[in-house]
């Protein structure tokens, strides 16, 4: 009993091999804020934020700016939290070239030497609860007790810099620039344009059926595809011109809340609705709502949402 009720044992699950329980929500974000190579702290916000770090031993860390006046990084206070002698170094998964993946000017991937963070930026995958991120490390070669003064030291710290630093998310977070929505405009007209050809060639008879599907079916499939590619589109052109300093982006970066799809769709365009995996079907006589016309199979008709959540 004592060693199933005891929760600094459950914190990695032998069943799936990664841990159950990581950073969320508010401590979340604020460690991937810290993290910024442009988060300075001067020695009074030091003195104060030494206070949360769990079994501190009164050395203050060397400044990594010494003049015009000495200046402490987030990664460095962020690194005292971290038992000493940790080792780590992550790549990233996505779709980067490799250029990026090993970038410490551009916080590419992750390394942590000797208990210091040297490059890259905490976020859900790194501190979440994701196998072979920091915590499952730190609970196997240092044990459950030391993965506990983490996640205690990590979260005290940051929430108290956090609530000094602030954090919030407003409207102008979501709202894009005049060329964004230009942009945005043109990718919605081409997706619609291709739908309007699709339809001209299915009623023309001229729409050739895609292996393994009659001609209804490749009709959706190719409606859907066109709609689908508009919204990425858009997506895609949002996501370029909102810098890393917007308040949407970091929450969905650091993996705190929400997603690049959201933020697409807040800023740009919410795109197909779809009912079990197809577009919006006829529910009346021939049409999906009383104010459009019989057999409409157009975009608007069947579901696709031109505009933003804005």
């Amino acid at each position: 009993l004592h060693e199933l009720a005891m929760v600094p044992f459950n914190i990695v699950s032998p069943q799936r091999n990664g841990p159950l329980m990581g950073i969320v929500q508010d401590s979340l974000c604020g460690i991937y804020k810290i993290c910024r190579r442009d988060v300075f702290l001067t020695k009074d916000q030091v003195m104060n934020i030494m206070m949360w770090v769990p079994d501190w031993d009164g050395v203050i860390p060397p400044p990594a700016i010494l003049k015009p006046r000495p200046r402490w990084t987030g990664k460095q206070i962020i690194s005292m939290t971290l038992p000493p002698g940790l080792n780590l170094l992550r790549v990233d998964k996505d779709k980067a070239p490799l250029s990026e993946k090993f970038s410490p000017l551009a916080d590419g991937g992750l390394l942590v030497h000797g208990g210091q963070l040297m490059y890259g930026m905490f976020s859900k995958k790194t501190v979440g609860a994701s196998g072979g991120g920091i915590i499952h490390t730190i609970y196997n070669e240092y044990g459950p007790e030391v993965a506990v003064s983490f996640f205690n030291g990590a979260q005290r710290v940051v929430n108290y810099w956090l609530l000094h630093n602030g954090f919030s998310i407003g409207i102008g977070d979501t709202i894009p620039d005049r060329k964004t929505i230009e942009r945005i405009e043109v990718a919605v007209r081409n997706g619609k344009a291709e739908v309007e050809q699709i339809v001209a060639s299915a009623t023309e008879n001229t729409l050739e059926p895609l292996p393994g599907m009659n001609i209804r079916e490749t009709f959706e499939s190719k409606v859907s595809r066109a709609l689908n590619n508009a919204r990425e589109e858009a997506g895609s052109e949002t996501e370029k011109s909102l810098k890393d300093l917007n308040n949407a982006i970091q929450m969905a970066r650091s993996g705190s809340k929400g997603s690049t799809i959201n933020i697409s769709q807040m800023t740009a365009i919410v795109g197909q609705q779809s009912v079990e995996g197809k577009r919006i079907p006829f529910g009346f006589k021939y049409r999906t709502l009383p104010h459009f016309t019989k057999d409409d199979y157009s975009p608007e008709s069947r579901g696709f949402v031109e505009n933003s959540y804005l």
